[in-house]
């Protein structure tokens, strides 16, 4: 009985620490691993809850660090429910700015929808999750159920959440209605009996707000796990596709690969945390062997094909790293060089701003156009600072120091 306890808390203990790697906070520690030592005596898996407002955000890594913790767990055997707020996405979600977010209409929310599971499955394994509605159980509630759940928090309570309590200092409005909106997503919780939920540092006070109504309706609490905020390619600012320090998920292998090569050494380990699925003991290693005076180059290598191989082939990945190779070490042409499509009427330097940018290829088009007054821009090996310089396909171009694309045109 000792040697079967002590290998209980030993599993108990493994599970913990890739549970907690890269977290912010995790509220409820004891809960949780009392849950996780029952769920490994019955073999029944905890519930794991993560909500999404179905505003459709383009997905790029520092959107991926709630679902790769969530692909570990599933790994673990955890069962993994996505909860898509199409009920309260007709409310509208509180926001820090002056007033509330717009609320969606239904079209939106069944498009949104759609797009965020197809992103959703880029991390998670389809066959292993579970998508509900929130509308499922929350359209059913009558308005006595609702003024009851009401009665289990306070005003004051709710002045607590940071936009609350700013824009009630500052005398701006604040509906009614919008105080509904952390209760409706807390019943979540209740409807499915989450053991764990999972979000951002900054949806705090409503995973807060789920464990507190559970308590308040004789349930067990859930733990409340929160991933931090992945700082972008700048190593300053959170990751953001509006400050073009940013890693998308659906980009071309070889700009992927280039950007995670920009990567500052600083943050090579917080990568390696909160943007791949490595083990701790793995982690370690690495650890070990940038304190031991490794070359941060050859870390960030291994974290390039890591991440890369997270969204492409183990054939692309390699592609994408003799690309690198051959651009940035050897300071040539690659062999094979991603296509960019144009339409038939473009002709110009200037007409493929757009077109690189939305590829990717380029951050914005201002910041094309400040790397081509500074000598940063290639046709062909031949340096350009004109917008009308004539292009024509098959001609690569060189944006900055590593990124290379081939003109070609649409088969439409």
């Amino acid at each position: 009985m000792q040697t079967n306890e002590k290998n209980l808390e030993q599993e108990v203990n493994q599970q913990m620490r890739i549970i907690l790697k890269g977290t912010a906070q995790l509220i409820g520690e004891e809960d949780l691993r009392t849950k996780l030592a029952l769920s490994i005596r019955t073999g029944i898996p905890l519930t794991v809850k993560l909500g999404l407002d179905p505003s459709a955000p383009d997905i790029h890594l520092g959107h991926t660090v709630v679902l790769r913790k969530l692909k570990q767990l599933q790994d673990l055997g955890h069962h993994i429910v996505i909860i898509i707020g199409d009920f309260t996405g007709r409310i509208g979600d509180p926001t820090g700015k002056s007033k509330g977010r717009r609320a969606l209409s239904d079209r939106e929310i069944l498009v949104n929808a759609q797009t965020y599971q197809e992103q959703v499955f880029r991390v998670l394994d389809k066959a292993k999750t579970e998508i509900r509605y929130n509308g499922e159980w929350l359209e059913l509630l009558n308005l006595e159920e609702i003024i009851r759940l009401a009665s289990t928090t306070t005003v004051a309570r709710m002045l607590e959440r940071d936009d609350f309590q700013n824009r009630y200092t500052h005398n701006t409005p604040i509906g009614l209605h919008e105080f509904l909106y952390p209760l409706m997503q807390a019943y979540d919780s209740v409807a499915i009996s989450a053991d764990l939920e999972l979000g951002g540092t900054d949806q705090t006070f409503n995973i807060l707000m789920g464990r507190t109504l559970q308590k308040s309706l004789g349930k067990v609490p859930q733990a409340a796990l929160f991933m931090p905020l992945l700082e972008g390619l700048d190593g300053v600012e959170k990751m953001s596709k509006s400050l073009g320090n940013y890693i998308g998920v659906q980009e071309d292998a070889s700009v992927m690969f280039k950007k995670v090569m920009e990567v500052p050494d600083s943050l090579i380990i917080r990568y390696f945390e909160l943007a791949t699925d490595i083990l701790p003991d793995e982690l370690d290693k690495v650890k070990a062997s940038l304190a031991n005076g490794a070359n941060p180059k050859d870390c960030k290598l291994l974290l390039a094909r890591t991440i890369t191989s997270l969204y492409h082939t183990p054939q692309e990945t390699a592609a994408a790293e003799e690309f690198f190779r051959q651009a940035f070490t050897n300071r040539e042409i690659p062999q094979e060089v991603p296509s960019l499509p144009l339409p038939q009427n473009i002709n110009t330097l200037q007409e493929t701003i757009p077109f690189l940018v939305k590829g990717g290829y380029a951050a914005s088009n201002n910041e094309f156009r400040r790397l081509l007054t500074q000598g940063g821009i290639s046709i062909n090996g031949q340096k350009t600072a004109s917008l009308h310089t004539p292009i024509k396909i098959g001609d690569v171009i060189k944006i900055g120091k590593k990124t290379f694309v081939k003109l070609d045109r649409t088969t439409a």
